[in-house]
């Protein structure tokens, strides 16, 4: 490679990475955890239920409790599941009764505990895990402000991965295997960014175009529905098989009794291990009442395997399916397969185990490529006042990045003995936590210092969490185990773990004197 092409690629990889570092650092980490979301939403609330996709309900039963409440004749009804939680999502559209009261035809949109049937708003279902889930793709930031910019951080991480190893590529293979602690702190640096970087690189990248496409999607389709579709959205959505068929309500109350348990168990019976995802049900009550079933196969059985069945209740009949084995188009598989690689929930634990290391990883090689970037302008010829801010741009890096670590700890403890704790709560406890401790960071101005204590705080924090559970709920975690509570037990082990391996490089930290 020529200089020119060298200084091209290092600049761009440099200016691209320090510029987003921060953020990047914020989002891969709140990502890590998010690889958890149901378990930890699970632990909060000490509940557990079967790791499946599939709706667990008695429908009946839950219909007929929320049509008291909330009068369900001529409405359109969704039923979702979208996390192993005990809880499913409820949105309710208006009735389409033009005689019916004000009230009824308001939407609503709330959470349904299937055991209990107990109903919750989304703020009263606020948790932890929906909190670390959100800010890993900057939700916090009112939309769509924080969805771009998310978007383009990880457009912008793209150009740091493809820039990298293009500067990397002739010593790829070479400079993965060295690794020299004893050498100078650059030396140092740039070994461990370079070997866990190319470690890394194939979920980095993985996450960049996934999290890009996701976050700017919409500018990217906006002019194809402005041209192709004359600013018809909804043709567009109709094509991509993102809508329903929509039946027409007759305004005339159904004579037929339906039971809408018999045609979830027939739909199911259609596929062997197919599972519930999503009931629909269109026109409640209503002479041309019509129910859609949706679906899918197990990951193992199938990657991409959604179906559907859709009834007609006046008289019983089955208008349409789709086949989840034999059915998937070419369509199905490109709306799937981002998802499923994304989310990672194709693999249970050990993916997803595997997925928070990795990012962890990613933590430490956005960690290293600023150190890189600060050890290089700290030389002697530099003048004092450009080192010192350097020194000081890396020193308020440090304190917002590596302090996420105690604060995340501090609010697993604090949603655990303030349950329920509220959403403005929580953001307050993160946020004014995390404010805190960064400000202190920066006004210790010792960057080894912040680095120690965040690892031994947060450490610390962390062994407290599963004693914080036995005490408040008594589901210590040996008792989640013998009663196969897989996932309160999960989070208080992993937290264990965590902590204990934290703590262990926390005291064999030694700092290491820049050589110019």
């Amino acid at each position: 490679m020529n200089n020119r092409n060298y200084n091209i690629y290092f600049h761009t990889h440099t200016v691209s990475g320090i510029v987003i570092s921060v953020v990047l650092f914020v989002i891969f980490f709140a990502g890590s955890f998010s690889f958890f979301r149901d378990d930890i939403n699970n632990w909060e609330r000490n509940e557990s239920t079967a790791i499946t996709k599939e709706i667990q309900l008695g429908y009946n039963t839950a219909l007929k409790k929320l049509d008291k409440e909330y009068v369900l004749h001529g409405r359109n009804v969704t039923i979702s599941k979208n996390s192993n939680e005990r809880r499913v999502a409820v949105y309710m559209e208006g009735t389409k009764d033009t005689l019916a009261p004000a009230k009824q035809k308001e939407g609503s949109f709330f959470y349904l505990d299937t055991k209990t049937f107990k109903t919750y708003t989304y703020e009263q279902s606020y948790s932890l895990g929906e909190f670390l889930y959100r800010l890993h793709f900057l939700a916090q930031i009112p939309y769509p402000v924080g969805y771009y910019l998310s978007g383009f951080i990880a457009l912008f991480f793209l150009f740091a991965i493809l820039t990298g190893v293009l500067l990397h590529w002739k010593k790829i293979v070479s400079n993965f295997y060295i690794f020299r602690p004893k050498e100078k702190l650059k030396t140092l640096w740039t070994d461990a960014h370079t070997a866990l970087g190319m470690i890394g690189l194939p979920f980095q990248f993985v996450y960049a175009v996934t999290g890009a496409f996701f976050m700017i999607k919409l500018l990217i389709v906006a002019p194809a529905v402005m041209t192709l579709y004359k600013g018809d959205q909804d043709k567009l959505y109709k094509e991509l098989e993102y809508s329903d068929p929509e039946y027409k309500f007759d305004n005339k109350k159904l004579a037929t009794p339906f039971n809408i348990d018999q045609l979830v168990a027939k739909a199911k019976s259609n596929w062997k291990d197919f599972e519930i995802t999503r009931v629909f049900i269109q026109n409640y009550g209503d002479a041309n009442m019509h129910v859609v079933v949706e679906g899918e196969m197990p990951s193992h059985k199938k990657f991409t395997g959604i179906g559907k069945v859709i009834y007609r209740i006046a008289d019983g009949k089955e208008i349409a399916k789709k086949n989840p084995v034999t059915q998937n188009n070419y369509l199905d598989v490109v709306k799937n397969v981002l998802y499923k690689i994304h989310f990672g929930d194709y693999g249970g634990y050990p993916l997803r185990i595997v997925s928070f290391v990795l990012g962890i990883i990613t933590c430490f090689v956005i960690i290293s490529g600023v150190m890189i970037w600060l050890v290089a302008r700290q030389k002697n010829n530099l003048p004092e006042k450009k080192r010192r801010f350097n020194a000081a741009v890396v020193r308020i890096y440090l304190a917002i990045c590596l302090s996420m670590y105690p604060i995340t700890a501090l609010a697993f403890i604090a949603t655990k003995i303030f349950y329920p704790l509220s959403q403005n709560n929580l953001f307050a406890v993160y946020f004014g936590g995390w404010l805190a401790l960064t400000i202190f960071f920066i006004l210790k101005k010792n960057d080894a210092f912040t680095n120690k204590f965040c690892l031994i705080s947060g450490s610390f924090l962390g062994f407290l969490i599963p004693i914080t559970n036995g005490i408040v709920s008594g589901n210590w975690f040996w008792h989640s185990f013998m009663h196969n509570h897989i996932q309160v037990f999960f989070i208080d082990v992993f937290w264990i773990v965590l902590a204990s391996l934290t703590l262990y490089v926390a005291y064999h930290l030694k700092p290491k004197k820049a050589v110019s």
